[in-house]
């Protein structure tokens, strides 16, 4: 590490802390906090979306994946084939009524459906699977920039949380938003040199592609061998991902969030679009870098050598520490910084309002100075704790970007199926609702542990089924709802398919784009 490098370092966290008190001046309220006022423009909630799942995670498994993961390779590709089409179910179905009862809790909604313990439940759930996938992200980010720095693995997580925490308790949703912003610009310049480099090393493209095996030029793959480390299923990515990100994009709290703060229901909208659209070929950039580094790896006896057998996370900060020269290696550095806050403080935000909103603020009467106070407290509180949990996370997965799925998995589709219920269906109780998303996220957890061939992406989908039929099971001993209670809540009777016409064409547009995503992947 040169003088340089530390100095980018140092002047990109010194930043972000001095940005989050600009961005605090005009905080005075809970709505200001979290949700921006609801006057953020929708490009920038766009990329902040984006970058939070562009984090340090994708920055260094995918590349390994594609390069040196067992089973690996451009199969990867099918993991962003569902995106387009889960994006049109959650901007039909779910995202209208968010912004129609103007939440900041996503969660609420299921209280005004369901009633108070269905609320309770699916934010403890969130909290809980939240905090853990944050965990293993932060566990990710700090063997990345432990290799890269050459120091304890102790310091690089206590260095993101505490500063990460300091900027995000301050500066609220708007730090977090414009934040992600600024890290999702130098995240991108940052890939870009490791992919110029890395070509580099590897001689001409000839030779790039040449050094790529072939057995990882397939990216379809109808079906998967059970054994371990085998290949990504093409059924499994399809179907379960519409289930994922159905979930991911229009249930969980992280995300929906963001979709809150924008000015109106329409430029939510275009934020989800936007993802739509560039994720695909932002994971081609990433699925490229692993292509160039894999060859870089053949070629260099040297960067073998550094990279432990199994450790393929290691690929990518190994390769940074060896070949970049003194003051990119620093840029790289902070990009890998910036994936890892962008991640980071989308879950502190996140965490802390559902905390606030679902449990601390119920019965109770505070100020609104009190409130927002209470809310940095409880963003502080998560992060300590997120941070301790890092210390606690190891080997989950060959790579840390299966871990930190595997876990959202376990928990996406009984999540999406209460409010799926809510929205769809008139004859669910609460009973039902409760009790179907216990017994999914149960289910999945068996599965876990006592079918693990069973790939972790069809979790997805059999979370929600067994949602569904045990809340309708449970739903058929009860009385059913008074119709009165629950129909502006629910879909039918609504009026909100009046809103859908002047989308129409945007919503066929993503369906040929899901197609053109599926046929690139099929010929290659």
């Amino acid at each position: 590490m040169s003088w340089a490098d530390w100095l980018i370092i140092s002047v990109y966290l010194t930043g972000m802390i001095l940005l989050s008190a600009f961005w605090a001046k005009k905080q005075t309220s809970q709505e200001d906090y979290y949700v921006g006022g609801r006057n953020l423009p929708w490009w920038a909630v766009g990329i902040s979306t984006m970058a939070t799942q562009t984090s340090a995670i994708s920055f260094i498994s995918i590349p390994a994946f594609v390069a040196l993961r067992p089973g690996g390779g451009l199969s990867w590709l099918q993991y962003e084939l569902a995106v387009p089409l889960a994006l049109i179910g959650v901007m039909v179905f779910l995202l209208p009524f968010f912004r129609k009862l103007k939440l900041i809790s996503v969660y609420e909604y299921l209280e005004y459906r369901f009633g108070p313990p269905v609320r309770y439940l699916m934010s403890a759930v969130f909290l809980l699977s939240r905090g853990l996938a944050t965990g293993v992200g932060v566990y990710a980010s700090g063997i990345v920039l432990s290799v890269c720095l050459g120091v304890p693995l102790w310091f690089t997580i206590l260095l993101m949380g505490a500063v990460t925490i300091i900027y995000d308790a301050i500066g609220g949703i708007k730090a977090v938003v414009y934040s992600d912003v600024i890290q999702m610009g130098i995240l991108l310049l940052g890939l870009l040199v490791c992919i110029v480099f890395a070509k580099e090393i590897a001689g001409n493209w000839h030779e790039l592609f040449s050094a790529f095996p072939a057995q990882r030029w397939v990216a379809f793959v109808p079906e998967s061998g059970l054994e371990e480390g085998s290949a990504m299923p093409f059924w499994a990515f399809l179907i379960g991902g519409l289930f994922l990100y159905m979930s991911y994009y229009g249930t969980d709290q992280s995300q929906v969030q963001r979709e809150l703060s924008a000015t109106s229901v329409e430029d939510s909208k275009r934020s989800l679009l936007f993802n739509a659209l560039a994720r695909f070929p932002l994971t081609i950039l990433y699925v490229f870098l692993g292509m160039a580094i894999g060859a870089s790896f053949v070629h260099s006896p040297a960067l073998q050598q550094a990279v432990p057998q199994g450790h393929w996370d290691y690929l990518v900060p190994q390769f940074v520490r060896l070949f970049l020269p003194p003051g990119l290696r620093g840029l790289i550095f902070a990009a890998i910084l910036a994936a890892a806050m962008s991640s980071l403080d989308s879950a502190l935000n996140s965490l802390s309002a559902s905390t606030m909103r679902d449990f601390i603020e119920k019965g109770r009467k505070f100020s609104e100075k009190r409130i927002v106070l209470l809310s940095k407290l409880s963003t502080v509180g998560w992060g300590i704790l997120i941070t301790a949990f890092a210390f606690a996370v190891g080997h989950i997965s060959p790579t840390v970007i299966e871990g930190i799925n595997k876990i959202g998995s376990a928990f996406y589709g009984p999540i999406l199926a209460a409010f799926l219920l809510g929205v769809l269906s008139k004859r669910i109780t609460t009973a039902g609702v409760f009790g179907g998303v216990l017994g999914g996220v149960a289910f999945n957890l068996f599965l876990w542990q006592k079918f693990p061939f069973v790939h972790w992406m069809w979790w997805n989908v059999s979370g929600t089924l067994i949602t569904v039929m045990l809340a309708y099971l449970v739903s058929l001993f009860g009385l059913l709802p008074e119709r009165k209670k629950i129909g502006p809540f629910t879909l039918w009777g609504s009026g909100m398919f009046k809103l859908e016409r002047k989308w129409l064409g945007t919503y066929i547009v993503l369906s040929v784009y899901f197609l053109a995503i599926l046929m690139f992947i099929i010929l290659i």
